[in-house]
């Protein structure tokens, strides 16, 4: 199990931390535990009172005296009255004589003697400090102390002198503190821009990161919320927890799919109205052309004009306002956006429009800023908007083409009616492909609310299916309205039918499937159109495969015919499902080729097929070995798959191969988990048993082979009734046959090889799933004292899968020889079969396997429980990169380190994703927790040359990764 994932001990009586806070809680408690103090930073919502609690739970079950005081603005005046409230908390006995009014210039509630004759007694501020440290000095001779400070912003100078002084002095008898607030930077009035205080030297300051997807899931675990929905809500709140939570209010059971639009709430509105009420005017100028621009970014504010756009927007993000992704700007939540631009009237808006259209690089964004800024539509500015459309279309930008076509139905003459309808269902579709659902609903709505033909009533709910993804079985009405406009109409049933056909395949129904696509098929060829009769045959040949049965067939005739125009539907393409066809068949070399051609067709956009690509990219690159690039997809398409608000479970389950191959094993099994938990929920059978395969094989390699074993058995019983049996498509029989040997469980083993063995059989594209059992076979063989037999086994696997290219497997196979060398006592072939295996993962970035190798190796020399080896190339980091880590893990943003180099932010973006693979950790938090850990404090002028080196020892401690 990974250490740095694992959660730490909770002590009898304390609740469980707050989800997906194990790691910064193990950081803050070590602290501690060193007493040492912590500086919990970060915007409102983010959690950092429920950390404070958590923290003080955990303490008063371990018996120390935890005393908590919150800081509120309208006390921030008054001398000494954080202080009176940590008073009012210590022991009876030793306050019982103390003048307390003295000390606070508070009245005491049973004062000792008599007020002055203003009725208020007299204060001695300057005996504050040293009084409270005498108190607590002597608490610490019972018990340790620790003072939890919430919103430290809004705490009185002289409470902050007070705890400054005590726990700077008593720090080595058991006093800490963890102070807690939000300090923007350069805010206007007062101290607002002051720097956060730091209850003693040396404390370690950490910003309070957001959750990530998967730990936002396990946050809404008890509230019932479909995983995909809480995939929406953590692109919405940028991963923080309240507005989460305040976003999530507005989904109830009646409204159950993840694409219906949810009312603001209103305590989410108050929220942003009252952070966007903490900047300057400047900066809100600058985040209203922000919302006004379809692509924001810091560079394009600029240059229309808002100088210090850069300082803007990193005032904003402190304030949990939006997040800076890729040199982009995405408000969290959207709603923001929407504040902004209803409170400016329509000539301050139109301004703003056309200084957009005068620096914007597209030429359907100046289109777009033209018409906005235009007081009122006319049919020449409607059609010059779908000309528009039309480019950006055929350009893949279809987010893009969607708002155009809408703005053209909005900007277009009430009559003729029938043009804009047809824009509006343009609309529909370009949405649907770019992943907008409330524009294609309100799109769709507006189609059928009016006179519209059947063929634009079939189309518009044709674009609200493709919205829904894998979880087309929910869609039933959808259907069968479809169904009824389409009667009689082969050019309309064709396409339904064909999406028909996805659904059923999807929820593990082939013969249901196939029927419709033979369906779609005679549609098309009645309706005379082959792009659709492409599509359909590719649908045909997709079953083949998934069932097992030859697929070349179909596949061939329908290469035969035009390929269908780039239409946002890649991958219901011929070419993409050879491409796919190419991967299961381990002809990986032509599989990558094709489809980085087809990411070049289809990167503009942002909707499904783009996933599609990136999904099966990564998966190619996990075959061949190029572990980093697979993470890099990988990421890439979930990142996609949130912002579109996609089914979640099929970038999960590549998101966790790739990182069962190069990140973290345990991430792996987080990122199966949630992603089985969202394909269950969509009725997706296909993805539930590739996420079974990753999670079994990830709790064997954690340890739990029983478990691993059980969860790999569920697949047989998910697929094989369902005739979805393709030993090409799930090659899960092997690992299987493995597990049941480590158990002892030979029998059973050798009885699924067999069987697996039946299934491939000899067809062409069966090299990979014969060498993957060879393997398997010769796990058996081992467990059954016929070490021989299993080495000559394993170098037959290990030759073949040198042939196809795939370096893992090879790698997987010499562990598995030096597994048998070992057991049989022979210690140098065992030796150099685990080092060999370590050269070829460690070429590769297979972190984990490395580490696998990295073990045996150690076993075999005798050194396992000496002190480590040295680190391996990639945990050390480049000076550059040593430069951002630094700052990055003092709470810096992204765009703060750019200004502060000299650099972009997309190259501080591609520093620290390089940083965090090879440190193997996660997050911001985990990067604190090394510096806090291992670095000397870095001087206000310039950083720590020393850092590097202390990152770099501690690297090969931990190992998770992810972004």
């Amino acid at each position: 199990m990974d250490v740095a994932a694992a959660p730490p001990v909770v002590p009898n009586g304390a609740p469980a931390p707050p989800a997906g806070r194990w790691v910064l809680l193990a950081s803050v408690e070590s602290r501690l535990a060193a007493n040492g103090s912590a500086v919990l930073t970060g915007p409102s919502g983010i959690g950092k009172t429920a950390l404070l609690e958590a923290l003080g739970a955990a303490a008063t079950a371990r018996g120390e005296l935890v005393l908590r005081v919150a800081g509120t603005e309208t006390e921030r005046w008054v001398p000494c009255a954080g202080l009176a409230e940590l008073l009012d908390q210590l022991p009876g006995d030793l306050t019982a004589g103390l003048p307390k009014d003295r000390l606070t210039g508070r009245p005491d509630p049973h004062p000792p003697g008599a007020a002055d004759a203003a009725g208020r007694p007299g204060s001695d501020h300057l005996a504050c400090g040293p009084a409270f440290r005498g108190l607590l000095a002597r608490c610490a001779g019972e018990r340790p102390v620790l003072l939890l400070v919430d919103d430290a912003q809004w705490l009185d100078a002289e409470s902050v002198h007070a705890v400054r002084y005590t726990v700077g002095r008593l720090a080595p008898r058991g006093v800490r503190a963890v102070v807690a607030g939000r300090w923007p930077d350069g805010l206007t009035g007062g101290d607002a821009g002051a720097a956060a205080w730091a209850p003693a030297p040396g404390a370690l300051h950490i910003a309070v990161p957001p959750l990530g997807p998967d730990e936002l899931a396990e946050m809404f675990g008890g509230y019932g919320l479909p995983v995909r929905v809480v995939n929406t809500l953590h692109s919405d709140s940028g991963g923080n927890p309240f507005l989460a939570l305040a976003l999530g209010g507005a989904f109830t059971d009646r409204v159950p799919r993840h694409w219906r639009p949810a009312p603001l709430p209103q305590r989410v509105q108050a929220v942003i109205t009252q952070r966007l009420g903490l900047l300057p005017e400047r900066a809100r100028e600058t985040l209203l052309m922000a919302a006004l621009a379809i692509r924001p970014t810091t560079d394009l504010l600029r240059r229309a004009g808002r100088a210090e756009a850069a300082r803007d927007v990193a005032q904003a993000a402190g304030l949990g306002l939006l997040i800076c992704e890729g040199g982009g700007i995405r408000f969290t939540p959207p709603a923001v956006g929407t504040v902004l631009t209803e409170s400016a009237d329509a000539e301050h808006a139109a301004r703003v429009h056309r200084r957009l259209a005068a620096v914007v690089p597209d030429a359907a964004g100046r289109a777009r800023h033209r018409a906005l800024a235009a007081p009122a539509g006319n049919a020449e500015l409607a059609r010059s908007l779908v000309a528009a459309a039309e480019r950006a279309a055929r350009q893949g930008s279809h987010r893009m083409a969607a708002e155009l076509y809408r703005l053209a139905a909005d900007r277009s003459p009430a009559e003729p009616a029938d043009a804009r309808l047809e824009w509006l269902v343009a609309a529909a579709e370009a949405g649907a492909n770019g992943g907008l659902p409330d524009l294609v609903h309100g799109a769709a709505e507006a189609v059928l609310a009016a006179d519209a033909t059947r063929a634009q009533r079939v189309r518009v709910r044709l674009a609200v299916l493709d919205l829904s993804g894998q979880g087309l079985a929910e869609m039933g009405e959808v259907f069968a309205a479809a169904l009824v406009d389409a009667e009689g109409d082969p050019a309309l049933l064709g396409p339904l039918r064909l999406r028909m056909a996805l659904a059923a395949l999807v929820n593990g129904a082939p013969q249901q499937a196939e029927r419709e696509a033979d369906g779609a098929l005679a549609h098309a060829r009645e309706a005379g159109d082959p792009a659709l009769e492409a599509k359909a045959l590719a649908v045909c040949a997709n079953i083949a495969l998934i069932e097992g049965r030859d697929h070349t067939a179909d596949l061939r005739r329908a290469r035969s015919l035009p390929e269908p125009p780039l239409d946002g539907q890649m991958h219901t393409t011929p070419r993409y499902l050879a491409a796919y066809c190419a991967i299961f068949e381990d002809r990986l070399a032509e599989a990558r080729a094709e489809l980085l051609r087809m990411l070049a067709l289809v990167e503009r956009g942002s909707g499904e097929e783009v996933v599609h690509v990136l999904r099966n990219l990564s998966e190619v690159a996990v075959r061949t070995g190029r572990c980093r690039e697979a993470l890099d997809f990988a990421d890439r398409a979930m990142r996609i798959t949130e912002e579109a608000a996609l089914s979640p479970g099929p970038a999960w389950y590549h998101g966790a191969l790739a990182e069962l191959a190069g990140g973290s094993v345990r991430r792996a099994a987080v990122l199966a988990e949630q992603g089985l938990r969202a394909s269950e929920q969509e009725d997706d059978v296909i993805f539930q048993s590739r996420l079974l395969h990753v999670l079994g094989v990830a709790r064997m390699r954690e340890g739990d082979v029983r478990g691993g074993v059980d969860t790999l058995w569920r697949i047989g019983a998910l697929g094989d009734g369902r005739r979805l049996r393709s030993p090409l498509v799930l090659r899960w029989r092997d690992d299987l046959a493995q597990g049941l040997a480590a158990l002892g469980e030979t029998d059973r083993a050798a009885e699924v090889v067999r069987a697996a063995r039946a299934l491939a059989g000899d067809r062409a594209g069966s090299a990979g799933v014969r060498a993957r059992l060879d393997r398997a076979e010769a796990a058996v063989l081992a467990a059954r004292g016929e070490p021989d037999a299993a080495v000559a086994l394993l170098l037959r696997s290990a030759a073949l899968f040198g042939r196809l290219g795939q370096p893992l497997e090879v790698g997987h196979c010499l562990l598995e020889r030096a597994d048998v060398e070992r057991r049989r006592r022979r210690p140098g072939p065992a030796r150099q079969a685990a080092a060999d295996a370590l050269e070829i993962f460690s070429r590769c970035g297979a972190r984990p396997l490395a580490e696998q190798a990295r073990r045996l190796t150690r076993l075999e020399t005798g050194a396992y429980d000496a002190a480590p080896p040295p680190e391996p190339p990639e945990a050390v980091l480049t000076e550059g990169e040593r430069r951002i880590a630094l700052l990055v893990g003092r709470g810096a943003t992204n765009q703060q380190v750019a200004n502060r180099l000299f650099v972009s932010v997309k190259t501080v973006e591609a520093s620290l994703t390089r940083v965090y693979r090879k440190l193997g950790i996660c997050s911001r938090t985990q990067l604190a927790s090394l510096l806090g850990g291992g670095l000397a404090p870095t001087n206000a002028g310039g950083l720590d040359a020393a850092g590097g080196g202390s990152l770099a020892r501690r690297a090969d401690s931990v190992n998770t990764r992810g972004m």
